[in-house]
């Protein structure tokens, strides 16, 4: 069986702009949430989120380009410039077709559904610009990514609300592992923090007014954020051949449905879906270390996340560090898998777990090792990486260090 690895990994979110200065951020335990600057937001009553402030697409893109991407599309080239060029790939020749992308996102071209419906029901215009559709489409991210850099390989894109980025990154390791490529570039974006993405969500009553405090007792919901992190996977042989710098190995994917309900998380599905990934790494559950918790701060998946963990690990479960990220830069829906992965590949290459900022008070039905408010230096070998998405969609990733 082929073997994959990571060879780059990019970055964009409300942490940093770039990898280095996110990995900063997240051994800081520094909080990227805070108000929320777009129009309307003032008819809303969710005003916070984990925004990429400062952000001038001009900078990046010409006027052409930015007349055809995105915010979602525009995040997910910079992440995907970052982790190529770190990867060393020129995808030329017979790569070229033996290379492809999947993209993870929920919300996709969000920002240009908001802009053209506001344009058409608000201030009554009865045009839109011709390149609407191709801006909004969910896998506009993933056809321009394989347009820059001559991917002619496997391209789509994966839509699992919360657990998008993990299934696609699992896809494009078993398109690897199965032959019908040796490089894929991967990962997950999503751009939804404008007033109609917002306005959907506050909806659901699961957002929080103040901060994300996963696992904390007194936790009142999640936050969302923006941004995007794209890896470059590789089989292993091609990138030893080439002497490519290898930053961790994925060694397990997998992935199962509640089959039970919309919105309320199983712990049957999760735990079938962490002990699927340890037995498709062929890892025992002792070797696990870390887990990066798909922890929202909303009560019902943090008791059942902590219920999933503790069915799935027995006795092991006391002996696990568990935290969330999203504490620091939120909830990116489609693509939050990806930015926590970076989180696992620091603890696999660093040695440094990333803390659950914002926790306060114990909760008797979430009494795991949290890693409360400091990061830890510890030397791990092997990681998991949770995502369990509305609609009973789970998905994990098993990670070792190289």
């Amino acid at each position: 069986m082929k073997r994959i690895v990571i060879t780059g990994q990019g970055t964009i979110n409300a942490l940093g702009r770039d990898v280095p200065e996110t990995l900063e951020a997240m051994r800081e335990g520094r909080c990227g949430i805070s108000d929320l600057e777009f129009q309307d937001v003032e008819r809303l009553s969710i005003r916070i989120g984990a925004q990429v402030k400062g952000y001038e697409p001009e900078e990046t893109f010409n006027r052409q380009q930015i007349a055809l991407y995105d915010r979602f599309t525009q995040f997910t080239l910079i992440a995907a410039r970052q982790a190529i060029t770190q990867s060393g790939l020129t995808f030329s020749g017979e790569l070229a077709t033996r290379s492809g992308v999947v993209l993870g996102t929920s919300g996709g071209g969000m920002n240009t559904l908001d802009e053209n419906y506001r344009s058409v029901y608000e201030d009554g215009k009865n045009r839109v610009h011709p390149f609407v559709v191709p801006k909004l489409m969910n896998n506009a991210a993933a056809s321009h990514v394989s347009m820059e850099w001559n991917l002619k390989g496997p391209s789509f894109t994966v839509a699992t609300a919360c657990a998008s980025s993990n299934h696609a990154m699992g896809q494009a390791m078993q398109m690897i592992r199965a032959g019908m490529a040796d490089v894929m570039v991967t990962g997950g974006a999503e751009a939804m923090l404008c007033f109609g993405g917002i306005k959907a969500w506050e909806g659901l009553r699961v957002m929080s007014r103040d901060a994300c405090r996963p696992f904390s007792a007194n936790r009142n919901g999640m936050v969302q954020g923006e941004g995007s992190a794209m890896f470059v996977f590789e089989e292993y042989e091609h990138a030893k051949a080439r002497g490519a710098d290898i930053l961790a190995e994925v060694v397990g994917f997998a992935m199962t449905s509640d089959a039970a309900d919309i919105v309320m998380p199983s712990k049957q599905g999760a735990s079938r879906a962490i002990a699927g990934a340890m037995r498709d790494a062929c890892m025992n559950p002792e070797e696990v270390c870390y887990i990066n918790a798909h922890g929202t701060g909303t009560a019902a998946n943090d008791k059942t996340e902590c219920a999933a963990v503790a069915d799935a690990f027995g006795h092991h479960a006391d002996e696990l560090m568990i935290s969330s990220t999203k504490s620091m830069h939120g909830h990116l829906i489609g693509g939050t898998g990806a930015v926590e992965l970076l989180a696992c590949i620091m603890a696999l290459r660093d040695g440094v777990i990333a803390p659950t900022i914002g926790y306060e008070d114990p909760d008797p039905e979430c009494a795991l090792d949290v890693v409360p408010n400091v990061a830890r230096d510890v030397k791990i070998d092997a990681v998991l990486s949770n995502a369990f998405a509305f609609g009973g969609l789970n998905a994990v990733l098993a990670l070792r260090a190289h």
